[in-house]
């Protein structure tokens, strides 16, 4: 019974000089695998920065979209409320005339350029 308290005894007594060796440089490695996990982790600097991007990128994005559909509400509102631009609508893409009025169409190899600069 005395060899295993012995055992015990030098068993301690090589770990606590092993620790007084190794302690310093251990503790070191620690904080440095701490470091950089914390800067190259899932969780870390580099993975928050990404997400941040990504976060101001999607803001935008519905930014542009809630502009967009502002645009869109307006526009639909126009096409229940205003008489001109239903008009509009019926006669340019339609190609529906009031009563009386007659619709000549002119083919297109035949039209004249649209282009201003094009005249002399």
């Amino acid at each position: 019974m005395g060899s295993a308290k012995l055992k015990k005894s030098d068993a301690s007594e090589g770990a606590a000089a092993f620790l007084r060796q190794y302690g310093a440089t251990l503790l070191g490695l620690l904080l440095l695998a701490l470091v950089v996990h914390d800067i190259f982790g899932t969780h870390g600097y580099l993975a928050m920065r990404r997400t941040q991007q990504e976060i101001k990128k999607v803001k935008a994005e519905i930014g542009q979209l809630n502009k967009e559909n502002a645009q869109l509400a307006d526009e639909v509102k126009d096409l229940k409320s205003d008489p001109r631009k239903i008009e509009k609508i019926a006669r340019d893409e339609l190609g529906l005339a009031k009563p009386g009025e007659v619709i000549i169409k002119i083919p297109q190899s035949q039209q004249l350029p649209a282009d201003p600069a094009s005249h002399p």
